[in-house]
């Protein structure tokens, strides 16, 4: 009896302890569920009440970093810089940045030029990278992509040592002269030979700043607030007057042809001026004895029918080197010629300019030994109106545009 009993309270106690026993291990096992892991740190991490939207509409590129460098939200911006790549900061200075300010709390700025992936060119995209702690673990990283207002400021300044170089030109040969004609005081025939260069300076003088300032105007004035329907007809005899009497001077003939009674929508003197560029240029250009050509055709396009203008000589043609830069401001194929004709190298940058204002563009056809055809192409008027208000802006230092939908026009032989 005393044994039964032993063995009932031995059974009883080994009851409790396993109850004991389980209860705590349930207990355990429950508190380590709720437990934060590391690895959840990092994949679910917790961003202060309000970052997340801040963030997201932020125009610069976006990072927070954890205290283990593992990325814990980037926005799109930094993906497309390539800034993040596979979970992690790609950039090694970047990432430095963020482990000091972890470690010392102070926010750092610096800006850095990266190499651009996967597109097979030595160009490096300019940023300015700031890092700043954000709570007690998290690091934020903000990045401003800088190629832009860099390419920007670039243009600026040669604009302004282009324009100084070219007005010093001028000015300086004027100043020379003058002293020659008055050293030159008792010689008629010396005055008069000096007079006549004076004369030709300021003449390059005066159509160097009205060109800069058609160029700031078309730049800056919107020609489609009093736009109307422009006759291309009258466009081309207004082009074609201007430039007579340098052509006849090279005895070189002019002849219009095309389809007739075509309109643009457009400021009527800046379209004139666009035209009026090209044709001259084609002159100041062409051989004696040659011929310009100016011929106007409709073209069907998806978003409503085009006006192409084309002009043709039967120059030297223009290589595809300096295809590439012809509408840029102040450049020209060949300098020593430019001053000989007084040219400025700014014509086609406005013309470029004029065509992009009024929703068209400007392209080049040529072939050395062969001439050139510049075509400019515009909405007709009609269809123009109706998005009048949707022309694109292109760059101010852009070349001729990569593709089209439309073939040039053919050489020469195309025009009657």
């Amino acid at each position: 009896m005393n044994v039964n009993a032993a063995v009932a309270a031995a059974a009883a106690i080994a009851g409790v302890l396993t109850g004991v026993i389980a209860m705590l291990a349930f207990r355990w096992s429950e508190r380590e569920q709720k437990r934060p892991t590391r690895t959840s740190l990092h994949t679910d991490p917790v961003l202060p009440p309000g970052v997340d939207t801040v963030l997201s509409v932020l125009r610069s590129s976006a990072v927070v970093l954890d205290e283990a460098d593992a990325v814990v939200k980037a926005s799109s911006a930094a993906y497309a810089l390539g800034l993040v790549r596979g979970g992690r900061l790609s950039v090694e200075p970047m990432l430095q940045m963020a482990r000091d300010t972890r470690r010392d709390g102070e926010i750092r700025q610096v800006e850095l030029d990266l190499p651009r992936r996967g597109t097979g060119r030595g160009e490096a995209l300019a940023v300015s990278a700031r890092v700043a702690p954000l709570g007690s673990r998290l690091v934020l990283l903000l990045v401003e992509d800088l190629t832009e207002a860099r390419r920007i400021e670039a243009v600026r300044r040669d604009f302004v040592a282009n324009v100084s170089h070219e007005l010093k030109t001028p000015v300086g040969a004027l100043s020379l002269l003058s002293e020659a004609v008055m050293d030159a005081s008792d010689d008629p025939e010396a005055v008069e030979r000096f007079a006549g260069r004076m004369q030709n300076e300021a003449t390059r003088l005066t159509s160097l700043v009205q060109e800069l300032i058609d160029l700031s105007r078309v730049q800056n004035d919107d020609p489609l607030e009093d736009a109307e329907p422009v006759g291309v007809d009258e466009l081309v005899a207004e082009a074609a007057d201007r430039c007579r009497h340098q052509a006849g001077t090279k005895q070189i003939t002019m002849a219009a042809g095309g389809t007739a009674d075509l309109h643009v929508w457009g400021n009527r003197g800046q379209l004139a001026a666009a035209l009026g560029n090209l044709v001259e240029n084609a002159v100041n250009y062409s051989p004696p004895r040659t011929r310009v050509g100016i011929a106007a055709r409709r073209v069907t396009a998806p978003g409503g029918d085009l006006i192409e203008i084309a002009v043709t000589d039967q120059g030297l043609g223009i290589s595809d080197k300096d295809k590439e830069r012809i509408f840029e401001r102040f450049y020209r194929v060949d300098p020593a010629r430019s001053r000989a004709t007084g040219g400025t190298g700014l014509g086609l940058a406005i013309v470029k300019h004029v065509a992009a204002s009024h929703g068209g563009e400007v392209t080049v056809w040529s072939a050395e030994g062969q001439g050139s055809t510049f075509t400019l192409r515009l909405p007709e008027a009609g269809a123009a109106r109706d998005r009048a208000q949707q022309h694109p802006a292109l760059d101010d230092e852009a070349g001729t545009p990569e593709s089209s939908p439309y073939e040039p026009l053919p050489a020469p032989e195309v025009l009657p």
